[in-house]
């Protein structure tokens, strides 16, 4: 006789488990009168429910938000997109029923709280970027991308400049910057970077000519790189005619020591789902405030939060108000309503909590912790641009693709520790790249563990290759056919057959 296998089956779908007639809940009797049926046309006949009881489903689903990776179970050592831990208290904050209650189209005097909040976040913003004026509106980095440029663009065509057709942007950008800069209709030009991973100034100045409109530029770079010549690089494209645009996802690197204003930037967009720490991932939530010098503010989108002085609301003399503006020459709305507010009251919170000296020592220990792994890991793993880094190190698994193990395996094989995958090729311009952020949330010994499994897996890569090509082998589900996957996706339930 087969011997029966005891072990649970975690791989069994709900609709796999389901029982004919168990049941998991009880509706209550009708206390409104019944109501017609669509035409049968409309009705569908069957309607093939899982049938379960509420124990079953709660164990299901249990289980399977445990084989979750998260932030809050795991390192995640994420380069670029800044996976790292969210204090719960601004979810708290967040979740207060003056807050979580609210409608975006309450009328002004009712919602004055929840204005003043979003003023002061602007004026914090602000004083972050050293920048003159500040929308919340945008969803997203990418969109405030597209906000920026829109906002050069109509800059440009307001001083009657109609040729300034060519954003310039270098070639270790983030992929959302030319795509945002030619759906504002700019043509799109790279400029290379030079040997030590800096913008190609002599690059730059042959392309600053009277058809550019302006830079994109994200400082630190994706190469986790301060450019060293960045002032330099504001001044070609401002003697030109152009703007400078800067990608702020990697504020958190600057906070509290770099004004971007004061180093020449023109418009910038803040990831307040990475340097404010708000929640990131799965698609959202996101919110990409655009922070502008003083000859862009007024072409900020709409709306921006004003405070009216006293004397103009003779109703309310003995208060300030708060509504909601436009500036002058707003290129518009951006959005719906004012901006993903929940994700703006965790921001506030974070600031508030941590206050001028501990967001300065967020971006301190951010390069600490990304530069104590750069230097723990150089000597295993490639380093192409050999020189201190920011808030992330771009490492190259160039050494063990020699030996068979590319930069995906290493990724896979960090999951068989529990450890989430750096980001992978990319830059684009980094062969085999590993981009890892630790962020400052991490303490001393997760990183100690981290470049510990770094450095076992590099072993690995000599003495066992077979052993990271084939990882993961302890994680939920092995590796996949991912070509066949982003392919042939099967995104849909289907009933096993005998």
């Amino acid at each position: 006789m087969a011997q029966t296998d005891l072990r649970q089956d975690d791989s069994q779908l709900l609709m796999d488990r389901s029982v004919p007639g168990r049941v998991g809940t009880q509706l209550p009797a009708l206390d409104v009168p019944a109501q017609p049926l669509p035409p049968a046309a409309l009705l569908r006949h069957d309607l093939p429910l899982p049938e379960l009881s509420e124990l079953d489903v709660v164990r299901y689903f249990t289980r399977l938000s445990q084989k979750n990776f998260s932030v809050d179970t795991n390192f995640y050592p994420l380069g670029s997109c800044t996976m790292k831990y969210n204090p719960k208290v601004n979810d708290t904050v967040a979740a207060f029923p003056g807050f979580a209650a609210l409608h975006p189209l309450q009328p002004e005097e009712t919602v004055q709280g929840a204005l003043e909040l979003l003023y002061r976040l602007q004026d914090m913003l602000q004083e972050v970027t050293g920048m003159a004026g500040c929308s919340l509106a945008t969803l997203a980095g990418a969109h405030g991308e597209l906000a920026g440029v829109l906002m050069m663009r109509a800059y440009h065509l307001a001083q009657g400049d109609t040729k300034r057709k060519v954003i310039l942007i270098p070639d270790s950008a983030h992929g959302t910057n030319p795509a945002s800069a030619a759906m504002a209709g700019f043509r799109v030009a790279s400029i290379p970077s030079d040997a030590k991973g800096n913008m190609d100034l002599h690059a730059l100045r042959n392309a600053a000519n009277d058809e550019l409109a302006g830079l994109m530029i994200t400082l630190p770079s994706t190469l986790g790189l301060f450019d060293t010549g960045i002032q330099e690089v504001c001044s070609i494209v401002h003697e030109a005619g152009g703007l400078v645009y800067g990608d702020g996802a990697n504020m958190n690197a600057l906070l509290g020591r770099v004004k971007l204003g004061a180093l020449g930037f023109d418009v910038v967009h803040l990831n307040l789902h990475k340097t404010f720490s708000t929640p990131h991932g799965g698609g959202g939530p996101g919110a990409g405030p655009v922070c502008a010098a003083e000859r862009l503010a007024p072409f900020l989108p709409t709306p921006v939060i004003e405070r009216v002085p006293p004397a103009a609301v003779p109703a309310r003399e003995d208060t300030v108000t708060y509504r909601l503006g436009a500036p002058g020459r707003s290129i518009g709305r951006m959005a719906a309503f004012h901006g993903n507010f929940g994700v703006l009251v965790r921001a506030y919170a974070y600031s508030r909590a941590l206050g001028a000296d501990g967001l300065r020592q967020v971006s301190g220990d951010a390069v600490l912790a990304a530069n104590y792994v750069l230097a723990s890991l150089k000597d295993l793993y490639h380093l192409p641009y050999d020189r201190r880094c920011m808030h992330e190190v771009v490492f190259s698994a160039k050494r063990q693709k020699e030996r068979g193990v590319r930069a995906l395996d290493v990724a896979k094989r960090l999951l068989d520790y529990g450890i989430h995958a750096p980001t992978m090729y990319f830059p684009l311009i980094v062969d085999e790249a590993l981009m890892i952020e630790p962020t400052e949330a991490e303490s001393k010994e997760t990183l100690d563990r981290f470049i510990q499994v770094m450095r076992h897996i590099a072993q690995e890569a000599v003495t066992s290759p077979e052993t990271v090509t084939g990882a993961p082998s302890s994680a939920p589900i092995s590796r996949l056919d991912e070509a066949r996957a982003a392919r042939h996706p099967d995104l849909r339930w289907k009933p096993r057959t005998s």
